[in-house]
């Protein structure tokens, strides 16, 4: 019994022997990295914002002086069939004097401009501004613009990794193959508001807004994994 038990055993060991025997290949490093690049995109597009607002004793008082002048600026608004224009918000809300009681109603109401005609829109901004005033106005990248900044930073920033991936392989001495790619893009186009009361303008104030359309910075950001090959 002992005989065979001993035949039995020699196999095992002859596979324990084998596997320790065996190469042991160490884990590839790997290299965390990242790169950014940058492209600027010309603003050519323009949204604005108007208003009407005003006090009144009643909210159907407020209403006919308020939705008056919102009719005359779309009207105005008409002239140019290159601007998009939309009704924006409407609120009307009680002003309360002491002791809780309502003293008077305010209403405001919004209109939204948007052109890639910045010269007509500022000219339209200028003739509105005779009886509503802008509360706002953004120059930004027109989503086709946008997207074309946003692939050409792109297509700069993976060439930037791979460089820097080269460049850390090449030091190291081995190749290396990217394990791992993450993509991203940002752009924050620049912001202009402007405030003006509803009244206080006469028809030979409509002059054009002063607009400036400047550029917008658009951002790529790649980041990932490179694994050393031996």
């Amino acid at each position: 019994m002992a005989f065979l038990s001993a035949l039995r055993t020699v196999p095992l060991l002859a596979a324990a022997l084998t596997l320790l025997a065996a190469p042991v290949h160490a884990a590839p490093t790997t290299i965390e990295l990242s790169s950014e690049a940058s492209r600027t995109a010309p603003n050519d597009l323009a949204r604005a914002t108007v208003f009407a607002e005003a006090s009144g004793a009643t909210p159907a008082d407020l209403s006919k002086r308020i939705n008056s002048l919102i009719a005359d600026g779309l009207k105005t608004a008409k002239g140019y069939s290159n601007i998009k224009t939309q009704s924006g918000t409407t609120n009307t809300y009680p002003v309360y004097a002491k002791g809780g009681k309502i003293d008077t109603w305010r209403m405001r109401s919004e209109l939204t401009l948007e052109s890639s005609d910045i010269g007509a829109l500022s000219e339209l901004l200028g003739k509105l501004q005779t009886s509503l005033g802008v509360s706002s106005v953004t120059l930004l990248p027109a989503p086709e613009t946008q997207k074309k900044a946003e692939n050409e930073a792109m297509l700069d920033a993976i060439g930037a990794f791979r460089s820097r991936a080269k460049l850390l392989a090449d030091a190291l001495g081995k190749p290396y193959r990217i394990k791992q790619l993450s993509v991203s893009s940002s752009g924050r186009p620049p912001a202009m508001s402007r405030m003006r009361s509803v009244s206080g303008f006469s028809s030979a104030e409509a002059a054009p807004m002063p607009v400036e359309a400047g550029e917008s910075q658009v951002s790529a950001n790649v980041s990932g994994q490179i694994e050393l090959l031996e």
